[in-house]
This record gives structure tokens, sequence and C-alpha cells, in this order.
């Protein structure tokens, strides 16, 4: 394989694993394949996106020796960004969720990062509390109120960089493509910026226009609510449909999927859980959601014979202080 210089050399080009112990225990008639994205150098698909945004920004000018790069993440883009970052000589500060896992923060640190919570960035906080949870006003808010005065800081602005969906069409779609020979009939992916599926989804309907696209969000009892404030989440994965079109990142193309699957948390646990034991494979929540799909998009009859394909974010290893591998949460 010889000898790389950079991370960035490693990101992409991660494997395809049919899942062939869950198929059997299910008795699946369809082929459950996933996409391992935790074989990215830190073990998410937002790599990717790490990636191609700094290096698009150094391109154009907007990243420039000595400037700090700056994002709002619910982790593993912060995670990204932190070791790109790294590598390339930047300093790096993330708004973080609160609600993350404990180990995104520590990882995050790891490679040298600040990170604020958003509850503690007051523009951001105020925003939040007055939209009941509306994070892309939220980031307008704290890019027009505090980001813009300041200097030489870049803001990565992942729901509305265009090379959010830019590299998932250059790089992922292409890998699924080969790796399958073409044989895929369905494409299963989260929607967090909604940057995977479209990007994923436009080059694969370009090579086969009958390909389908399910996107998923997640399910209302996932969702905070005035009867249920604190729900356990999907990390990173937000609605898309049936919320005001001002709350819908502009890297998610609403015109790419051809079904809508909601998740909810519970059951995105449920099939994390039974791939590590039938297959082998420890991946984290929204993985799990994917799973799930992907499970019973393959139980329906008209599916029988077909190819499913899915897209699993990140590892499990960021979530062992959740209740995702907690078998007595159900």
């Amino acid at each position: 394989m010889g000898i790389n210089r950079s991370i960035a050399e490693l990101v992409g080009k991660t494997p395809l694993l049919e899942l062939t112990g869950l198929e059997k225990k299910l008795g699946l008639e369809a082929k459950v394949i996933v996409k391992l994205e935790y074989f990215n150098p830190n073990q998410s698909v937002k790599d990717r996106i790490a990636l191609a945004m700094i290096e698009e920004a150094e391109k154009n000018g907007d990243l420039k020796p000595g400037y700090t790069v700056v994002e709002t993440t619910s982790g593993n883009t912060g995670i990204g960004l932190a070791a790109i970052a790294a590598a390339k000589g930047y300093k790096f500060r993330v708004y973080i969720q609160d609600q993350v896992s404990e180990e995104r923060f520590q990882v995050i640190h790891a490679f040298g990062g600040e990170t604020i919570k958003l509850s503690e960035e007051p523009v951001v906080a105020k925003v939040l509390a007055e939209t009941n949870g509306d994070f892309v006003a939220a980031i307008k808010a704290l890019k027009e109120q505090v980001l813009d005065k300041e200097e030489n800081i870049f803001f990565v602005d992942q729901c509305s960089n265009p090379a959010n969906p830019g590299v998932h069409e250059r790089t992922t779609g292409p890998e699924i493509w080969n790796d399958t020979d073409g044989n895929v009939d369905i494409l299963v992916a989260n929607v967090g910026t909604g940057g995977t599926v479209s990007g994923t989804g436009k080059y694969l309907k370009r090579k086969n226009p009958d390909i389908k696209v399910v996107a998923i969000q997640p399910g209302p009892d996932s969702l905070p609510s005035e009867a249920n404030p604190a729900p356990e989440e999907i990390t990173g994965v937000h609605p898309f449909d049936g919320i005001p079109a001002e709350r819908i990142p502009s890297t998610m193309n609403l015109n790419i999927y051809d079904e809508k699957f909601e998740v909810e948390t519970i059951d995105a646990y449920k099939a994390a859980r039974a791939a590590a034991k039938s297959d082998g494979i420890l991946v984290g929540t929204s993985s799990g959601a994917a799973i799930h799909t992907a499970v019973e998009l393959a139980k329906r009859p008209e599916n029988k014979g077909k190819t499913i394909v899915a897209v699993l974010p990140d590892t499990g290893l960021r979530y062992l202080s959740t209740n995702l591998f907690n078998e007595d949460f159900n």
C-alpha cells in the first residue's frame, strides 16, 4: 500500500459488507449491504466533508495560514474537522450540541480543538429557545451576530457548503457503484445536513435513474416536544419533511429521494445491537437507524432479490456512555 504522508490520503474508499448473519437470522430475501464509514481515519462519514470543505476553502482563499477553522456540529463533523485542522496546522473551534456523547468532546480536545456547548453561547441559546430548537436559525444567528465580526477565521457552515454534497457525489456514490458493479437497487441514508443522501443519490441516479433513494428522519417520539422535551435522540439525524422550508439545510436536495422513512431511537438501538451480534460490526445510533430501515425495506415482498445499500455513518465506540448498547434500555 505504500506510505501515506497525511491522514487526508486515508479518507474514503470505505468497504461494503453484506450483513449475511442478519439476513439469515431474519430470513430476508433481499441483500442488505452496508457501507462502513467507520473505516475513515477518524471513524465517520464526516471525514469526507471535513477534508473537502477545508481543501476547497484553501483553494479559493477563504482559509489561510494562521486562521481558525470554526463550525457548529452534533459531533462527527467536529471530530473530522479537528483532525484535518490539526494535520494542516490550523486552530479549530466548534460549537457543539449539549446532548452529544462525552466521547465526542474528549476526541475533539485530543486533537487540540476548542469546544463550546451551544447552551453556553448566548446568541445561540436565545435562538434555540425562541424557535423550539431550530438549528438552522441558530447557525444563522451565530454567523451574523458573532462570527462575521471576527477576523482570521473560516466558518465552515456544513449546512450550506456545496462541498458537502459535492464530495459524496464525487466519492461515496462512485465507490458504491463500482464496488457493487452497478448492482444496486436501493440506497438508504440518514439526513442530517442532507449532504450524504443528496450527493450519493445524485451520482447513483445519474448512473441508473431507476435506483430508489430512501432518506431517513427521526420519528415523532424521538424529537423534542412539549410532552417529551428531552427524548433519546438519534444524534446527527434531523427532520426534513413536515417542517418549515427555512429550517431545511440548503445542502439537502428535496428532489433526490423517493421515500421518506421515519425511525424511532429505540428501533435504531435495537438494530445496532442486533448487527453487533449477528455480523460483528459495532456502529452508532444513526447507523442503527440505517440498518433498521434497510431491514424493513428488505422485508417488503416487492424487494425480494434486490440489493439494498445503507450508508452507516460512524462507529459505536463513540456511544459507549449512552444507552445504545444498554440492553436494559428498551
